[in-house]
């Protein structure tokens, strides 16, 4: 057990070695590459450098880039492949309330590849500025109108450096007469407004849509439901992501996010504020009555204050008990003026008054319990009951909470189809980040689903094919977050290699204890652990013999018992003869026939 906890310690200072020893190479980047091929022949070398060159990982499979094509209707569609802006109109406007310096519609915007790709010569619209105003805008290719068909708005971001703050949403402009695209700003009527938009730690994807009010002719603006899904991740972790929004005649939306719904609702019930205003409103003229009470408890009125009720009795009192500690400096201030300060040498009376030196805790009390003047300390008062309050109970007046009665709302109007809302004509990004190099690309507009989807494949798919190409495996991708978190290198000691490693230790290393038979055969040492399999026959052989050894030595020793016991038998029958002849010679020798005649 010992040396088991010895290789866990042994495994942990491995890791902690290795976090150190990297942290020596980064700090020592000029200097980490140690040359051993010194020592080497020339002969080791090259092998050294055909493994080195036949280990190398293979290259990753290249993904080849097409420029999607629509296959079918579409409204609008843009992959930007040519790499130009034809087609688009810079806004030259000016935003309104606005200081002159900012005002300016004059942020950049380019057609670029992105910083990483994956798919050389795939083109996408850069927002190239930070911290300014853009403003850019295209025709469509003839305006939605809704009535029959569903409306499908789909393109592509990618926050090639993060986002601080800003947006990345897509407005469809409202075909009017006074539409003008050099002029587009921030008050240009629209219908819908889709997409991404984040400031702070508010991830938001937007869908708004402007709804004319059939009574008075104005517009509001209806913001659908916060979805559910967590946004983070299309925010920072600087991959293309794929915003598609799906508006359906029958009043029904769906909000994708690389093809997958995190929103979805209906214009009648899941926008904020409603579309259809309530049928009935508070009367803003009715009042409460004087006599209305709202109170559902009141003080008993016949409640009467105890006798021995002392509303006096402070909450705290001086404990009696306590007792002066020794050593108490009663003369001695807690504060003393800083006997080194000194006046500086721009302090003018007349203005600042009489200098006094700063205060410091006294030094004389830093060894003391305490200094000036001692009180006792403070404890809760046991008879401490506060102002007397009668009980409250249940009030016989109480009419609830008063509120104004209903009337007839006289703006009420119902609009059972949001759906038709005001056609467009235009698609545009207006907008404002502090993030710069924003990556536009592959918009779409339709009404079909599956030409969104064929887009989509042979556009975001590529890209999202070609980056699962060129991802590392897990392994690489562990070896990477290593390097750039040392520490990680002692997780995976501890949660892999540690685990594993006693798995074996603990499965291959176990004593074979002998038997209490086998330590009766024999007087000889016994070995504590058998490593070898040699080793472990020679001493079955072993055993094996000294067994045949024991059985003989048990058989010739029964033999042996045997032949003592029947040689006992054969001399007490010999005994027993010899005794019995004994006996007879004697009877005979008693005989009158064999008796001698007396002499006289």
């Amino acid at each position: 057990m010992e040396l088991k906890w010895l290789l866990c310690v042994t495994l942990l200072a491995l890791g902690i070695f290795a976090v150190q020893a990297h942290d020596v190479d980064e700090d020592n980047d000029a200097d980490d590459v140690v040359d051993i091929e010194d020592d080497l022949d020339d002969g080791i070398e090259e092998v050294e450098e055909s493994k080195s060159e036949t280990s190398s990982p293979p290259s990753a499979p290249k993904v080849a880039y097409k420029a999607p094509v629509p296959t079918g209707e579409v409204y609008f569609a843009e992959s930007f492949d040519k790499g130009t802006l034809d087609g688009w109109i810079l806004s030259r406007a000016k935003k309104d309330d606005t200081d002159d310096e900012i005002a300016k519609y004059d942020g950049k915007w380019e057609v670029q590849e992105m910083k990483e790709t994956k798919l050389p010569g795939d083109k996408g619209l850069v927002m190239v500025t930070r911290a300014k105003h853009h403003a850019i805008s295209s025709k469509l290719y003839k305006p939605f109108v809704f009535d029959t068909k569903p409306l499908i708005i789909q393109y592509e971001v990618n926050f090639q450096n993060g986002i601080e703050c800003g947006g990345a949403y897509v407005k469809l402009l409202s075909k009017t007469p006074e539409l003008n695209l050099d002029q587009f700003h921030d008050k240009t009527p629209y219908t819908i407004m889709f997409g991404p938009d984040k400031c702070g730690e508010d991830y938001k994807l937007h869908f708004i849509f402007r709804h004319k009010n059939p009574k008075t002719g104005k517009y509001e603006e209806k913001h659908a439901k916060r979805p559910d899904a967590d946004l983070k991740s299309y925010f920072t972790d600087k991959k293309t992501h794929l915003y598609t929004l799906v508006l359906n005649p029958d009043n029904s939306f769906e909000i994708l996010v690389d093809q997958t719904v995190v929103n979805s609702g209906n214009l009648l019930n899941d926008m904020s504020p409603p579309v259809n205003p309530p049928r009935e409103i508070e009367d803003p003229n009715d009042q409460k009555p004087e006599d209305w009470d709202e109170r559902p408890k009141i003080p008993d009125p016949d409640a009467v204050k105890p006798d021995d009720w002392d509303e006096d009795a402070p909450a705290k009192i001086a404990d009696e008990n306590a007792v002066k500690p020794e050593g108490w400096l009663d003369d001695e201030p807690e504060y003393v003026a800083d006997p080194d300060a000194e006046k500086p040498e721009d302090w003018d009376e007349d203005m600042d008054g009489e200098w006094e030196a700063p205060q410091i805790a006294n030094p004389k009390c830093e060894t003391a319990p305490g200094c000036g003047t001692w009180q006792r300390p403070m404890i809760d008062n046991p008879n401490y009951k506060g102002k007397w309050k009668p009980p409250m109970i249940d009030n016989v007046n109480y009419q609830g909470i008063w509120k104004p009665r209903k009337i007839p709302n006289p703006d009420f109007f119902e609009d059972l189809e949001p759906f038709k809302m005001t056609p467009v004509s235009a698609v545009g990004l207006e907008l404002w980040s502090m993030t710069s190099d924003i990556f536009f690309d592959n918009f779409i507009i339709c009404s079909d689903r599956a030409v969104a989807d064929d887009w989509a494949s042979d556009g975001w798919g590529l890209k999202k094919a070609a980056d699962g190409a060129a991802e590392p495996g897990v392994v690489g991708q562990m070896m990477a977050a290593a390097e750039e978190r040392p520490w990680l290198w002692v997780v995976y000691i501890l949660t892999v290699a540690l685990p594993v490693f006693l798995v074996i230790l603990f499965c291959c290393s176990g004593k074979k204890q002998p038997s209490a038979a086998e330590y009766k055969k024999t007087d000889a040492p016994q070995p504590d652990v058998v490593d070898d399999e040699k080793e472990e026959k020679d001493k079955g052989e072993k055993e094996e013999e000294e067994e045949e050894e024991d059985a003989n030595e048990e058989k010739l020793g029964s033999d042996a018992d045997l032949g003592s016991a029947s040689q006992e038998e054969e001399e007490e029958e010999e005994e027993e003869d010899r005794k019995h002849a004994s006996e007879e010679e004697e009877t005979v020798n008693r005989s009158p026939r064999n008796r001698k005649p007396r002499k006289d």
